[in-house]
């Protein structure tokens, strides 16, 4: 969509006025339906040019440099398009320096990251505005940008209780706005990049200093400003912190349940490993290359050789016929395997499984379980915030199914301590969880 579209694009907050005279008051959808909310179509200052060379990136950390107060920033990754989940666009804006769009692909040495230290040298301590920093952070720091301190919109809104938490809700809630969201699942590794998407980009970071003063004072009334600041903390400590790797990922391969032998079971763990290795190889998302309903159709094919699998539609058109000799090459290893080693078809149970399995040979563990869920329902409703973000279910399941020893409040904050629950969230719940705990001993 163009910004030259006849709409009005007001009203538009203003980075250059102080936050007091912000032409748009906190709103809430409620007294306003969003069809009757005004559009944002386009930046208060025009849409910036793409910084994708080196003197054009110079010129942007001098200006950041030169800004005032938080820096909104916010990525553009290539999910569903790309197997790499790095940002392929950046964009920034701070008081006193303008909006950025930052190309770092453009910037990297062949086949690496870019390295953007100094754009983060530049920005100094300087707060981060987020929406959604857990999706965010990853590819950030893997280029150098590291924060000192973050304010989360999205994850404020959580502890705040708000039904609707994304951008454009609370730009509605906030500003009065309504934001176009529809190139969110574009594919950004596309260049060039469309003027439409461009304007979109530029958008994302427009409102952030005006929803992050807003918000900040909503979290102050509500008593939970420290709450936020050690969860932001929080966030800022784990940032580049490596997942721990999903153990048999290939079980998650949509219509695995169609599967009813270890052999077919074989032949998808065989299909998914090879399409995984030529995605990784080719930075393409793994569905582009092979759909899992092809998997699964291959592996419950009756007779299925290395020699027929050509035959089968799904691995002659498209992008995996490039692949051909590759997939038969993993039908042709199940067919040499001894069936001693095809997977089993339940997974190993590892850790305490699911509390709704715990009834049947864990009856002790499951009433905790229940008395604790209902302890920690009735927090989460009297604080107004959803239940995950009161205390991660992992950890308060893990209390349910062994209870510290001698069972008290300080023994489960303890416990609750090691698991990285953070100090507002341990002081809610030790003592209705003790309790919950200690009326099924």
């Amino acid at each position: 969509m163009s910004p030259t579209d006849g709409d009005p694009a007001l009203p538009h907050p203003t980075d250059a006025d102080p936050p007091s005279s912000v032409e748009h008051p906190t709103l809430d959808t409620a007294t306003l339906p969003e069809e009757e909310l005004p559009v944002l179509r386009a930046p208060k200052d025009g849409v910036p040019v793409v910084s994708d060379t080196q003197a054009a990136y110079e010129e942007l950390v001098a200006a950041l440099a030169a800004g005032e107060g938080p820096v909104g920033i916010d990525t553009e990754r290539a999910h569903g398009f790309r197997y790499s989940p790095k940002a392929w666009l950046i964009q920034l804006r701070r008081r006193g320096s303008g909006t950025f769009l930052l190309d770092p692909d453009a910037l990297a040495p062949a086949d690496e990251l870019a390295d953007l230290s100094a754009l983060r040298e530049a920005i100094g301590d300087a707060e981060w505005i987020i929406h959604a920093a857990s999706q965010d952070l990853p590819c950030l720091v893997e280029v150098g940008l590291r924060p000192s301190t973050i304010f989360d919109t999205e994850l404020a809104g959580r502890l705040l209780g708000y039904p609707r938490v994304s951008l454009g809700a609370m730009a509605e809630r906030f500003c009065g706005v309504h934001l176009l969201k529809e190139h969110s699942a574009a594919d950004w590794s596309t260049r060039p990049l469309p003027e439409d998407w461009l304007v979109y980009a530029a958008l994302d970071v427009e409102l952030l200093r005006d929803l992050r003063d807003a918000i900040a004072e909503e979290l102050r009334i509500a008593g939970k400003d420290e709450w936020a600041r050690q969860e932001f903390a929080y966030l800022v400590q784990e940032a580049g912190t490596p997942k721990t790797p999903r153990e048999e990922p290939w079980r998650r391969v949509s219509g695995i349940h169609d599967i009813r032998s270890r052999r077919e079971l074989a032949l998808v763990r065989e299909l998914w490993q090879t399409r995984e290795a030529i995605a990784a190889r080719r930075d393409k998302a793994p569905g582009r290359l092979l759909n899992d309903r092809v998997i699964i159709a291959a592996a419950t094919r009756k007779g299925l050789t290395a020699g027929t699998v050509g035959e089968m539609s799904g691995f002659h058109k498209g992008v995996a016929k490039r692949y051909l000799n590759d997939w038969s090459d993993a039908v042709r290893r199940v067919e040499a395997m001894d069936p001693t080693d095809y997977p089993a078809l339940r997974p190993p149970r590892r850790g305490n499984g699911a509390p709704r399995t715990w009834q049947g040979h864990h009856p002790e563990a499951y009433a905790r379980f229940m008395a604790a869920r209902e302890a920690m329902n009735k927090l989460a409703e009297e604080h107004q915030l959803p239940p995950e973000n009161l205390l991660t279910p992992d950890t308060w399941h893990r209390l349910c199914w062994e209870p510290p020893t001698p069972l008290s409040p300080a023994t489960v904050e303890e416990h609750l301590a090691a698991a990285g629950a953070r100090p507002w969230q341990r002081d809610l719940v030790r003592d209705a969880l003790a309790q919950a705990l200690a009326t099924t001993a």
